[in-house]
């Protein structure tokens, strides 16, 4: 049985009927127990027999091409197995045999630290002794590090109305330049894969999390067809983005395997992960706003230069929420990419708002002082009733609700002037700031079995730390009328049907609609032995015409079924966006311009809450890399090289527990998204980050009365500013 659905309409709201009651439920997740007691199977933790063990060789240089490798010092290590290098390169091991084995598609090197080669020893510190006694011969090109000097490409976008003009003529305007510096996913679990054949098959366990593309992209890099590879990622310690698509690690990890005939663990240490995987780019901002008097914004534009590789897709969406956060009947949004040899930049954690609200959001305050306005009036005064650009209708829109409830339970009536409120050396001030994130469905399939009174769930969806096997169980068993201890959920897995993957907060509404969707089926096929569509189940019952029978004496064979879900015409003619509103209070020392956080509130409507303690959880933690945006990471590089010089956590800034307050608290507002999926539902993790920072800037600035621009906000910055006062 197979249900497929596109979404060219609402849909029903099918789960608002059943009886179980145990969908948005804070359930602790299922697989918690597994996870604290270390039982739980990590890419890193898989160690077949025979295993050999690679650490990646990484360039010296910052472009050029590699032109030779001297190994003579690595022979000598004991346990020495040989190198792996490309194109076609020579794999020489310690007996001297050599094969041919294509690894990248040249010899170039196009940034610091870019991984050229793998080391294999018969154990990790032999590889790794290996690699740092291995002389590479370059030769060197001429790079460019700093994104302002080198090449620069005009990506275009948005322009509506005519911003220049109405610039000109506004009441008031903010016309200034707000910039961030680049970040790392920084992901507690490392990068790392185990490669093995059997039979030209390989089975890679690994730390991704979107199997059903990284299964094609392995298997292109090998040369051989998708049908051949095998994925398992059952848990993957965080991936924030840097684990979107395969590495290094994967793919030299799979060469060297199916050249010597025997597995190949792979694993990063932390500075290789910074050092070679995707990073967040640096932005430089320019955010105009245009108002009347009377706080009604006429003009938005949101202008922004990001960096990545020559031949890079991919650019940070900077201005995304800024073009359907506010309304303004004149808007432009234009973006400029620096071509340089840094280390490539892509998705991490909220690509786009995450830095992009910083600015916008940022300025809101900015124009709100201008006016004399109260900045929480002035977001209200301008939410628009449909997508400014486009003119189509939103979906479930909660942002006035958001900013309303959040000023109320927060007490921003008693928000003073700034500067005005001191606790000794102290001055406390509080800031707010918008949450938006777009809402996405993506293709996805799953497969769920009943048998009596016991459900299994397949798909190849990734659990990355948000608690898709408990969401996915919570779901069947809503559906199916079950005890949550009654459903098995098998996940990460390419030999299970395709699911969406995680990531752009797409997965747990995506993918769960795909397992809804089997579920309906069933219920199709339970009805019709019922003999009536009208029926409930409810902790393995049925219920039908006055009579309850177990499933179990209902059903002479297992039930299975494939449901398969797909956007259509409802993310055309509407837009679907979870919405929030940010709070909070911050102290900043006069003396040292350290800043602490002292509370923080967080209101959001993000559709229907399939799991209110993991919802929570995601939203909270989303807020906290808020905190760590706008007061502490910056991945600092080189000026010389270009490569990233806070290369661990004890360098790189990540907000830890002394910088996030006890008091952290969101609420979750009453909503359905009916043109969203059949679920209703909508990502929460990303939307807890996006406007997070700002809230925190804006702060800063009510209690001091400095505004930093350049962040993060560092205790320098803000000194700089009460100094200049």
């Amino acid at each position: 049985m197979n249900k497929h659905l596109k979404m060219d309409a609402p849909q029903p709201r099918v789960l608002d009927e059943t009886r179980q009651g145990i969908l948005g439920k804070g359930i602790s997740r299922t697989e918690g127990p597994k996870k604290v007691s270390g039982s739980a199977t990590y890419a890193g933790d898989n160690h077949p027999d025979g295993m050999a063990h690679g650490v990646l060789l990484r360039a010296g240089i910052t472009k050029g091409k590699v032109t030779g490798f001297d190994e003579s010092a690595a022979q000598k290590i004991d346990g020495y197995v040989g190198l792996f290098h490309g194109p076609k390169f020579i794999r020489n091991n310690a007996q001297g045999m050599a094969d041919e084995a294509p690894v990248q598609p040249d010899c170039e090197v196009h940034y610091h630290s870019q991984p050229i080669g793998l080391v294999v020893a018969e154990t990790f510190e032999a590889a790794r002794d290996a690699a740092l006694a291995i002389k590479v011969s370059y030769d060197e090109e001429g790079a460019l590090v700093d994104p302002k000097s080198a090449p620069q490409e005009d990506q275009g976008g948005p322009d509506v109305g005519d911003l220049e003009a109405d610039m000109g003529r506004a009441d008031v305007t903010v016309d200034e330049i707000y910039t961030t510096e680049a970040q790392v996913s920084a992901a507690m679990e490392l990068h790392g894969s185990v490669a093995q054949w059997n039979d030209g098959k390989l089975l890679l366990q690994s730390s991704l999390q979107m199997l059903k593309f990284n299964r094609n992209e392995i298997a292109d890099s090998l040369g051989i067809d998708p049908e051949n590879v095998r994925i398992l990622a059952p848990y993957v310690g965080g991936g924030f983005g840097s684990k979107l698509g395969i590495g290094a690690d994967a793919v030299s990890a799979a060469i060297a395997a199916r050249d010597l005939g025997r597995p190949v663990r792979v694993i990063m240490p932390r500075q290789t992960v910074f050092d070679a995987v995707l990073r967040r780019t640096e932005t430089e901002q320019r955010v105009r706003l245009g108002a009347r008097s009377d706080g009604t914004i006429t003009s938005i534009g949101h202008d922004d230069l990001v960096s990545n590789l020559e031949g890079e897709g991919f650019a940070e969406p900077t201005s995304q929420a800024s073009q359907f956060l506010y309304a303004a009947p004149n808007r432009k949004m234009q973006q400029t990419v620096s071509r340089n040899h840094r280390t490539p930049s892509g998705s991490v954690r909220a690509p786009g708002e995450a830095v992009g609200m910083l600015g916008l959001e940022v300025a809101m305050d900015e124009l709100a002082e201008r006016l004399g306005m109260c900045p929480v009036k002035l977001r209200l005064q301008n939410v628009p009733e449909r997508d400014p650009d486009s003119g189509v209708p939103f979906t479930a829109h909660s942002l006035t609700e958001a900013l309303k409830r959040g000023a109320q339970e927060f007490g921003w009536k008693d928000r003073k002037a700034n500067g005005a409120r001191r606790e000794g050396e102290w001055l406390i001030g509080m800031g707010v700031a918008s949450a938006a994130r777009k809402n996405m469905l993506l293709p996805a399939k799953a497969r769920v079995t009943l048998d009596g009174d016991k459900a299994v769930v397949e798909t190849d969806m990734t659990d990355i730390g948000t608690g898709s096997y408990t969401i996915f169980a919570q779901i069947t068993a809503e559906a199916l009328g079950l005890p949550i201890e009654n459903v098995e959920v098998r996940l990460a897995d390419t030999d299970y049907p395709e699911a969406s993957g995680s990531g752009g907060s797409f997965g747990a509404s995506s993918t769960g609609s795909a397992v809804f969707l089997a579920c309906q089926s069933i219920r199709e096929e339970i009805a019709a032995k019922c003999g009536a569509n009208d029926f409930t189940l409810k902790d393995g019952q049925v219920t039908a015409g006055g009579k309850t029978t177990a499933l179990s004496d209902l059903l002479d064979a297992p039930l299975s079924a494939v449901g398969e879900i797909e956007k259509g015409q409802t993310s055309e003619d509407h837009l679907s966006s979870g919405f929030g509103a940010h709070f909070a209070e911050v102290a900043v020392n006069e003396v040292s311009g350290e800043v602490r956080v002292r509370r923080m509130l967080g209101v959001f409507g993000a559709g229907r809450i399939l799991n209110e303690k993991t919802a929570k959880s995601q939203l909270v933690g989303g807020m906290i890399w808020g905190i760590g945006a706008a007061l502490t990471e910056e991945a600092a590089h080189d000026p010389r090289t270009g490569h990233i010089i806070t290369r661990d956590l004890a360098n790189y800034h990540v907000a830890s527990h002394a910088d996030v307050p006890e008091q952290i608290d969101t609420i979750l507002l009453e909503e359905r998204d009916d043109y969203a999926n059949p679920i209703q539902a909508k990502g929460v993790g990303e939307l807890g980050i996006s406007g997070a920072g700002a809230a925190v800037l804006n702060a800063i600035y009510n209690a001091c009365g400095v505004r930093v621009r350049s962040f993060p906000a560092t205790p320098d910055k803000v000194m700089a500013g009460l100094d200049a006062m």
